[in-house]
């Protein structure tokens, strides 16, 4: 079967775009692909770079960069913006000034220029237009790869995907580009660790620019690792060099500035509705958005979207403590920055999407990751291993859905994170990886199948082959017609 894929959420940019503040003029797309500053520079891991991964988790190497994606036939690709946040390095150690900016170095393979730009810069809305530009740079340039010719093209919306896939031949491929943003902060708020530095009304002008680009983000993620003045995040960082940098507004609720940007962004008076992705936001912020598409948008086809996460097997985000599956659930890492199961119902509900996220550090519980593991050297068990993290996040899915009647693999994709700062699951290291993945994924729901086919809804009784094509593709395919 094909096992392309289109991946709701990665940062192509992160590294490439960081790499380019070492040269001159800075932020610079460079068509060259030799250069590190290229979004086509090609640096997949090396052995070495595998088991430093394996041993301190850190990945140096490329992930979803162009020419990856090429090689792993991605026809699609929804990337994220990230203006970098400062907190990750503002908190300096033992008089140190080094010591986290060496940190966040070799967690996100950036550079030294690009950290001194980012403690230096006072306005993160004018970080997230030059991202932005990153991609416009190179938009339908030619690149030749194993003797295709490639583009990648930044598009306006679902037509501009058809019409991309129908010019298309043999020997010319174009990979289709959706914007999306990663952190509410990027409309200039939350640069200062200990107060409030946010214009409300910049803020909103800023809100009103973006809904006006010519590429109109298919998403927002409204929170991210930082207090963004807009609403409480969840728990994100283990680092303890960095844990405390979360405290301020950690678990809080939504403000009241951050009430006013969430109607302006949902106002689809224009036809430019930017609907939120709740990843990132803390369960106090979730259950209030929820309660707010319930009363004010209770008439509106809004999707909820969950970019990339993993379930954590409990039962609601109001009963937290209890799981209705709990023989799985204790193999999954249950932390509020993964979800409960009524909010894929919701999700469901809303025609919305969830994207499981290939990060070790969210997708199982410590046991099930060391289960996992493999200590001689097998690829093929390995992946088969592996596997089966992300099967589980699936089936689990399933199940929560066909208990409430709904078609149960609908909302399930893939949301890598890839080149995001990110453990990936060993033997799925890039995009280049997921053919393996999908392969893996077939084996799984055959076995799941041949077991438990009859206890499902006889409308969800599909092939094995249809489940896996609608994880790698179809369902972020039909969310992106419906919505985009």
């Amino acid at each position: 079967m094909e096992t392309h894929y289109v991946d709701l959420h990665c940062h192509p940019s992160l590294k490439p775009y960081s790499k380019s503040f070492k040269y001159h003029p800075p932020k610079r797309n460079e068509l060259d692909a030799g250069r590190k500053n290229s979004i086509w520079h090609y640096s997949p891991p090396t052995v070495l770079e595998k088991f430093v991964n394996r041993i301190v988790t850190l990945t140096k190497f490329t992930q979803t960069d162009m020419t990856a994606l090429a090689k792993a036939k991605t026809k699609v690709v929804i990337v994220s913006l990230y203006p970098f946040e400062k907190h990750f390095l503002s908190k300096r150690l033992i008089g140190w000034k080094g010591i986290t900016d060496l940190l966040v170095n070799l967690a996100a393979s950036i550079s030294q220029k690009r950290i001194d730009h980012v403690l230096r810069h006072s306005d993160y809305f004018e970080d997230l237009q030059s991202e932005y530009d990153f991609y416009l740079q190179l938009h339908n340039q030619v690149q030749r790869i194993d003797d295709i010719t490639y583009t990648y093209r930044v598009i306006r919306n679902f037509q501009d995907l058809e019409t991309n896939t129908e010019r298309e031949t043999e020997t010319q491929k174009i990979i289709n580009i959706l914007i999306t943003i990663e952190g509410g902060h990027a409309f200039n708020s939350g640069l200062d660790m200990h107060q409030n530095t946010g214009d409300p009304l910049e803020i909103r002008k800023n809100v009103a620019k973006v809904k006006g680009w010519v590429h109109r983000p298919l998403f927002l993620t409204f929170a991210h690792h930082f207090y963004n003045e807009l609403c409480g995040h969840a728990r994100s960082i283990s680092i303890g060099a960095l844990r405390d940098n979360q405290n301020r507004g950690l678990n809080s609720g939504i403000t009241e500035l951050g009430f006013k940007v969430i109607n302006q962004l949902l106002d689809n008076t224009d036809g430019n509705r930017i609907p939120l992705d709740v990843k990132h936001m803390s369960r106090d912020s979730r259950k209030t958005y929820y309660g707010l598409l319930d009363t004010a948008y209770t008439n509106q086809a809004i999707p909820v979207i969950a970019s990339h996460g993993a379930a954590n097997g409990m039962r609601s985000i109001i009963e937290t403590d209890t799981t209705d599956y709990p023989d799985r659930a204790h193999l999954f890492n249950d932390i509020d920055i993964n979800f409960y199961d009524d909010e894929f119902i919701r999700i469901a509900r809303s025609n919305g999407i969830f994207g499981i996220q290939l990060d070790e550090r969210r997708i199982g519980s410590p046991k099930a990751i060391k289960k996992s593991k493999i200590y001689f050297p097998n690829k093929r068990k390995q992946l088969r291993k592996k596997s089966l993290l992300v099967w589980r996040q699936i089936e689990h899915v399933a199940e929560v859905l066909d208990k409430e009647g709904l078609f149960c693999w609908g909302i399930q994709s893939i949301g890598s994170d890839f080149d995001g700062i990110v453990n990936p699951i060993k033997g799925f290291w890039t995009a280049e990886n997921i053919k393996d993945l999908g392969e893996e994924l077939v084996n799984r729901a055959n076995d799941y199948l041949s077991e438990h086919k009859d206890h499902l809804k006889n409308f969800n009784r599909i092939s094995a082959e249809a489940i896996v094509a609608r994880v790698l593709r179809d369902n972020a395919m039909d969310f992106i017609k419906n919505h985009y």
